[in-house]
């Protein structure tokens, strides 16, 4: 399958790797098959380029000078400015589940490992291009809970009035959390709404455990003992 199905207009894709060989071959593809690429072999320039040029998707190398793909993954997402920017992490030696996992800490939309067809690459790109498109209107006004306000639209969170500087995965998290207050979401639920996964695929709880963990801390100890841990079932907002 080589066509590209879902894109309409055209996307502008950030490509970011230090094989240029590598670099040359999938800005060629995408670019055939409907997407405008910028690229660099340099994670600190493309950190620059996020912001300069407003790319509708990062693809990054993890092992590349500058920022490495796991801190620019970082960087974009823990930025208020680019955190709206999805990125997909790629790596022909960083492929055992520890390296994925971390790569999705890091707030990566998905993490491929080389090598890999050029078909499956721009589905991937295209799967989650259409999950930010679905998500950007799911909720339309703001969310408050007792002390939490969450705003979809600029996606910022205040937990007891303050600020929660919340990753982008770490805010889709608690707004499925909140919409669904008082049911138990299973994690297999969590990782195709949240992640987009195919968990026939892909099914390591560790992914959302982590990502629970983080937002206990950042909203506090008053907020944490909300987000419940409902053995061998899955997640709920009490």
């Amino acid at each position: 399958m080589d066509s590209c199905p879902g894109v309409s207009v055209a996307k502008k894709i950030l490509l970011v790797d230090d094989d240029r060989k590598m670099l040359e071959v999938m800005r060629r593809y995408l670019e055939n098959h409907g997407f405008t690429v910028i690229f660099t072999d340099n994670g600190s320039e493309a950190l620059m380029l996020v912001r300069d040029s407003r790319p509708d998707m990062v693809v990054t190398d993890v092992q590349v000078p500058g920022l490495d793909g796991f801190e620019l993954c970082k960087a974009i997402k823990c930025s208020a400015e680019t955190a709206g920017v999805p990125v997909i992490i790629i790596s022909g030696e960083k492929t055992e589940d520890t390296d994925v996992v971390s790569g999705y800490d890091k707030g990566a939309d998905d993490y491929l490992a080389k090598p890999f067809a050029f078909p499956v690459l721009a589905a991937k790109i295209n799967a989650v291009l259409r999950r930010y498109s679905a998500n950007t209107g799911r909720t339309a006004g703001k969310i408050k809970e007792q002390g939490i306000e969450l705003d979809p639209s600029s996606r910022t969170v205040k937990v007891g009035g303050k600020p929660a500087a919340l990753t982008r995965k770490e805010f889709d998290l608690l707004t499925l959390l909140l919409e669904k207050k008082g049911r138990v979401l299973s994690v297999p639920y969590i990782l195709e709404t949240v992640w987009g996964y195919d968990t026939a695929t892909y099914d390591n709880p560790h992914t959302v455990e982590t990502h629970i963990s983080s937002l206990r801390k950042k909203m506090g100890f008053k907020f944490a003992p909300r987000l419940v841990s409902v053995t061998g079932h899955g997640y709920k907002f009490e």
